[in-house]
């Protein structure tokens, strides 16, 4: 790639880049054997087709629908990405492709320790027994909301936001604290993370602060990399943190009583501030969307924050009467409550297009007609039956 004057991402070692002097610019992102082509210049990625084609045996698929596990579909509402397929081969795999579904993944208020946690189960799978119900109360949510993924769409957004939560001595066991940030850019989600604190915090506004830290090193990846690429962002990065003690200190390090333990981490983000790289604002709890990685929430609080994460139901799974799906070669009408979808193949990933049929009542639930078909549960294949919302 370095002959054809590529250069090689610093921000992730499995990008490379080239800008043409028109202000255009060609992408590869390649994952062992696995490659990806995108950018404006699609000169130069016809070009680099012909040279990957001379040097390895390549076999090109298109536009991208499917990629290590992740499915792809676009509408005029942007592009979808979930793992569908992924999920449901997870779920036959441990046998519960048929198990009641859960509406959260964990149970609000749960602590998980290894003392008193029931009697032992078989280690080749777990090692306690509330955390082997914990592991299947994940999978019976995701028998739920298999084809949920992300949605990406235009914004004339151009901001980079994170933002940061900590669950404070949240471990049963060693009273360390969980951190989590997510980030937005341009709008749109597209990192996260939750991770045990490797010290333990002797107040919330110390766990809060390791995790602003960690939000703004996550940041701060962001803009080079988007450096690189030289796509524009509006400066400075905006992180929100839900404690004001730790929003106070990053402000105003002259609180020694409280900063001692985070010296590091403080002149850090002092210094980023001071820079005018970053700016750090305090938003309300209820607002906060880290939430979810770091806490056992409520269904309605946890829909909420997923809602607020662009979090949606791929075209795959979509239950609104009137969206036309096409599979492959196959033409299926969902309906109203998604019932029994069609079998679809890693190969044959969905498209969502807006040629629904005209004479159809608002109302009208939209059933498919394809030949081949699975029970909602994937035990066994049908040709036809009524829907079960008649």
């Amino acid at each position: 790639m370095t002959s054809r004057h590529y250069t090689q991402g610093q921000a992730d070692h499995t990008l490379f880049y080239k800008h043409s002097d028109n202000g255009k610019c060609c992408i590869l992102i390649v994952y062992v054997d696995d490659i990806i082509l995108t950018g404006d210049d699609s000169i130069e990625i016809e070009r680099l087709k012909e040279f990957l084609s001379l040097e390895f045996q390549l076999k090109d698929l298109g536009n991208l629908r499917y990629f290590l596990g992740m499915e792809v579909a676009r509408s005029k509402a942007g592009i979808s990405i979930s793992e569908r397929k992924y999920v449901l081969d997870l779920l036959s795999e441990v046998g519960l492709l048929g198990c009641k579904p859960a509406e959260t993944p964990m149970e609000p208020n749960l602590k998980l320790g290894t003392d008193k946690d029931g009697e032992e189960v078989d280690r080749g799978r777990y090692q306690r027994e509330k955390h082997l119900e914990a592991a299947y109360r994940i999978l019976r949510y995701l028998k739920g909301t298999p084809g949920k993924g992300l949605n990406f769409k235009k914004d004339v957004n151009r901001s980079i936001e994170v933002y940061t939560d900590a669950d404070w001595a949240g471990a049963v066991n060693d009273r360390r604290s969980t951190s989590g940030y997510c980030s937005y850019v341009w709008g749109n989600l597209v990192t996260w993370r939750s991770k045990k604190q490797s010290v333990v915090a002797c107040s919330s506004a110390e766990s809060e602060y390791r995790a602003l830290s960690h939000g703004i090193c996550e940041g701060m990846w962001l803009q080079r990399l988007m450096g690189e690429l030289k796509l524009s962002y509006t400066k400075p990065i905006t992180l929100y943190c839900d404690n004001q003690a730790a929003v106070s200190i990053a402000h105003n390090p002259v609180h020694h009583d409280r900063t001692k333990h985070v010296e590091i981490g403080r002149h850090f983000i002092t210094e980023k501030i001071n820079k005018g790289e970053i700016c750090v604002s305090y938003l309300l709890t209820r607002q906060q969307v880290a939430d979810v990685l770091t806490k056992r929430l409520s269904r309605k609080m946890f829909e909420e924050i997923m809602g607020k994460l662009g979090s949606t139901i791929s075209p795959v799974e979509a239950r609104l009467n009137g969206i036309n799906v096409v599979i492959g070669s196959i033409q299926k009408y969902m309906s109203c409550k998604g019932a029994c979808l069609a079998s679809i193949g890693p190969d044959q990933p969905a498209e969502v297009v807006d040629d629904a049929p005209k004479n159809l009542n608002p109302g009208a639930c939209l059933y498919t007609r394809t030949q081949s078909m699975l029970s909602c549960d994937g035990s066994h294949r049908h040709t036809r039956r009524l829907c079960p919302c008649a």
